[in-house]
């Protein structure tokens, strides 16, 4: 398994680190989504090659989450106050 953290206020060259991390396990940032916040931008991933249509769900991150890859399944973990949540795409 492998892990990316996404953090908080992140810039051109975390965005660039991050799409090399996924390409590399046959991933990408979906293009149609952007959200920004004030924790920083947060960005939606999923498989390369998949047909999406708008409006179809990919796996959201959030600024200061980890992004885990099991050789098939991407899964985000954030600590909260309440221990570790997980989500998976």
């Amino acid at each position: 398994m492998t892990e990316f953290l996404w953090p908080r206020g992140a810039d051109a060259e975390d965005t660039a680190a991050l799409e090399a991390w996924l390409d590399a396990r046959g991933w990408e940032i979906d293009p149609t989504i952007f959200m920004a916040g004030v924790g920083g931008p947060a960005v939606q991933v999923r498989r390369i090659g998949e047909t999406w249509q708008d409006g179809d769900d990919g796996l959201l991150i959030l600024p200061g989450e980890s992004v885990t890859f099991d050789a098939w399944r991407m899964s985000v973990v954030r600590t909260t106050g309440r221990g570790m949540l997980c989500r998976s795409a």
